[in-house]
């Protein structure tokens, strides 16, 4: 990845003179016109200097020496007088010398006892890299970091125009700039992973298509041989039709794998360069190349994608389905491609919202495709789930049955009374009226008295018999009678007093029901 890095040139260089208080900003590279990295086809905007003023890359430069060393230094010029070829190289001073240079370098005082080593002796080094001098101060190597403006300076730098700013030598803040970018590193290494795994899904379901396709075909075949001509017509025309989704789905897959190997090769430069700049960049070349590295990590771990495969297997024939005439002959077998629509499924049943304790609850599911149409046939993923609301972590147990012809007959028993949700998901996607409330109301209570027209009749004329109706007649009865004092007028059950036979008991058997009630007998 060589996005906004250049082999030549340096920084922009800075203006003269000391910069007022008002003045201490970082400065940035304003963008003009925007070019593409020859790598990773990442857009650069090329700084307000041009080309030159584009960040460095160092390592590339120490490759490119070195591979011209490994080619017995042809094309390697002295650096001192960049007229003769390099024979030796001052180990001191890091400069590539001719024969005749290397002799000054020897008689001058200074350099007199420099390490001089000969060019074939370098072949097997890692690193020989020049001293990265300052863009501003040619003679003054670059050995300190300027925070405030978040580059690296030089001696005069630092006593010049960056006098007032935070500065410290690069051994000392390489740890603080490289753990951030680690740090951004790892964040990227896990789409590299993911990514891998979506490539490798997307061969699996293009392996299955094709599988799929070959299956069916195979299916087409064997059904049109029982037909003379116009099953032959038939099955031309299945294998044509069978072959357009094939290409539709493939093409559908091959695009999304385009798209995610393109994404997936970004990564991983991305990932290589840092990784190579972090384990093989000195401190001064992680941080001169940081900011690109850190931009680019960025845009990259803020790429959404979708690791699914974009298309599907959902391909079966159904050989019973009538497919029309052809040449006066009744054919059947048609291509089924349809996809359940979980917007389109419906829930049916008298138990979709109300329910009894320890009694089964059914419903049905209905399937249907995008164009609300029955989809014929089972095997679709249905989930459900039925949560207490006030015991989400108890959950009750449902029963699903594939009745096989796109319904899907769904129960389940409650344990206990109070307000349910019941979730219907078909792929991961909840249908029409789903997620919705139940309430289960407690188990039905049958009852224990006699639905009569009075307590004087059906207790054969008990006095001691009650009714809960609160009804009382003359002579010491303590039931209700016809046309006596607190009779409703209707018939009613003794033991709670309503007047519909076939409702629920809601005698609660307190204290303060009469206890005579359930001597009470139908005559």
């Amino acid at each position: 990845m060589l996005s906004g890095v250049t082999l030549e040139g340096g920084g922009a260089r800075s203006g003269e003179g000391r910069p007022s208080r008002t003045e201490l900003k970082p400065r940035s590279l304003q963008s003009q016109i925007g070019i593409l990295c020859p790598v990773c086809d990442a857009q650069v905007d090329l700084p307000m200097g041009g080309v030159k003023a584009l960040t460095i890359d160092h390592l590339a430069v120490n490759d490119v020496m070195l591979e011209s060393l490994r080619g017995e230094g042809q094309g390697l010029v002295c650096d001192l007088c960049s007229d003769r070829e390099v024979e030796k190289r001052c180990q001191t001073c890091k400069a590539n010398l001719c024969h005749f240079c290397c002799q000054a370098h020897r008689r001058q005082k200074k350099t007199t006892y420099h390490t001089m080593v000969d060019l074939k002796d370098l072949k097997g080094y890692s690193r020989i890299g020049k001293p990265i001098l300052c863009p501003v101060h040619p003679a003054e190597e670059l050995r300190l970091f300027c925070e405030f403006c978040d580059r690296p300076v030089c001696r005069d730098c630092v006593v010049g125009e960056h006098r007032e700013h935070p500065c410290d030598f690069t051994s000392n803040v390489i740890h603080k700039h490289g753990d951030s970018v680690r740090e951004l590193l790892k964040g990227t290494q896990p789409h590299v992973e993911a990514l891998e795994e979506a490539l490798a899904q997307i061969n699996i379901m293009n392996s299955a298509l094709q599988k799929r396709v070959e299956a069916v075909a195979a299916d087409v075949q064997t059904f049109s041989e029982g037909y003379i001509k116009a099953i032959e017509e038939h099955r031309d025309k299945l294998l044509k039709q069978l072959e357009d989704i094939r290409i539709q789905k493939e093409n559908s897959l091959q695009l999304q794998k385009a798209q995610l190997e393109q994404l997936l090769a970004d990564m991983r430069t991305g990932v290589e360069f840092t990784e190579h700049l972090l384990t093989s960049g000195s401190d001064l070349e992680i941080l001169i190349t940081k900011g690109v590295v850190v931009e680019r990590l960025r845009k990259l771990n803020k790429v959404q994608y979708n690791a699914r495969p974009g298309a599907n297997d959902k391909i079966c024939f159904c050989p019973q389905e009538k497919a029309g005439q052809c040449h006066g002959y009744e054919i059947y077998g048609t291509i089924n491609t349809k996809e359940v629509d979980p917007a389109k499924c419906i829930l049916q049943g008298e138990d979709l919202h109300r329910a009894r304790e320890k009694q089964t609850a059914s419903f049905t599911l209905l399937c249907k495709d995008a164009a609300g149409e029955i989809m014929g046939r089972g095997g679709d993923n249905i989930q459900v789930a039925v949560l207490p609301k006030d015991k989400k972590d108890s959950p009750v147990r449902p029963m699903v049955q594939d009745n096989k012809d796109g319904t899907y007959y769904i129960s389940y028993t409650p344990k206990e009374p109070g307000v349910y949700t019941v979730w219907v998901c078909v792929k991961e996607q909840h249908v029409q009226g789903s997620p919705f409330t139940v309430t289960v109301r407690r188990k039905h209570r049958p009852h224990p008295g006699v639905f009569h027209c009075c307590t004087f009749c059906s207790s054969g004329g008990q006095k001691t018999a009650r009714c809960a109706c609160g009804g009382t007649m003359p002579g010491g009865y303590l039931g209700c009678g016809h046309g006596h004092k607190g009779h409703p007028g209707r018939p009613h059950w003794s033991c709670c007093g309503k007047f519909n036979e076939k409702s629920e008991c809601t005698w609660t058997g307190g204290q303060s029901a009469p206890r005579s009630l359930l001597r009470t007998v139908a005559l």
